[in-house]
């Protein structure tokens, strides 16, 4: 049960951006960065290790901050002994139950046969202080992998922000086309080499 809570916490979406950090990130997973995703080189902006079976790190283009984001990259790992579709699904049961208080929380799960790799494609809603929408869609790529030893998942992801109801609005108009674009830009990049 532990590890399906660790598994189902990855999915932090909106509630998960962390504040501005005085200190420079640790590489907890030998991916020091930069990742160049459809030409946009992402640097390491952020990392965390809140227990001895996970590990995040937040990629950001040059200029961007965490609080205000429009395209970060994510590489995260989860020692588990769960199932790659079993890690999927701990997430997908998170969005399901989002989908009460989040009126556009809404997934697919894409599976590659070939590679046994799956693409949890979802987006998330909140609203800002002054009742503003924010909208962030994710593609998190899942992979069989190890660090250091330890089978587990690692997870290689694109997140996409807009700001406020108008910006919000076009964001969702563009969604179909663009999701489609940035879920083939993040499985042509070749996967991070954890270590």
């Amino acid at each position: 049960m532990f590890r399906y809570m660790i598994a189902a916490a990855t999915v932090f979406g909106l509630s998960a951006t962390v504040s501005v950090q005085a200190q420079a990130p640790t590489d907890y997973l030998g991916v020091p960065g930069p990742i160049t995703v459809a030409g946009t080189d992402y640097a390491l902006a952020w990392s965390s290790n809140p227990n001895e079976d996970y590990f995040k790190q937040e990629y950001l283009p040059a200029g961007a901050s965490a609080e205000q984001y429009e395209s970060m990259v994510l590489v995260e790992f989860l020692g588990t002994d769960m199932a790659l579709r079993d890690v999927v699904a701990a997430q997908v049961q998170m969005i399901e139950a989002r989908k009460a208080t989040d009126p556009v929380a809404n997934f697919a799960v894409l599976q590659n046969d070939s590679t046994g790799e799956y693409v949890l494609d979802f987006l998330l809603s909140t609203k800002d202080e002054n009742g503003e929408f924010i909208l962030e869609w994710n593609a998190y790529r899942y992979i069989e992998d190890k660090l250091d030893g330890t089978r587990g998942t690692a997870i290689f992801a694109i997140s996409e922000r807009a700001y406020g109801d108008e910006a919000s609005e076009a964001f969702l108009r563009g969604l179909g086309e663009f999701k489609s674009q940035r879920i083939l830009d993040l499985t042509q990049t070749a996967l991070p080499d954890i270590q």
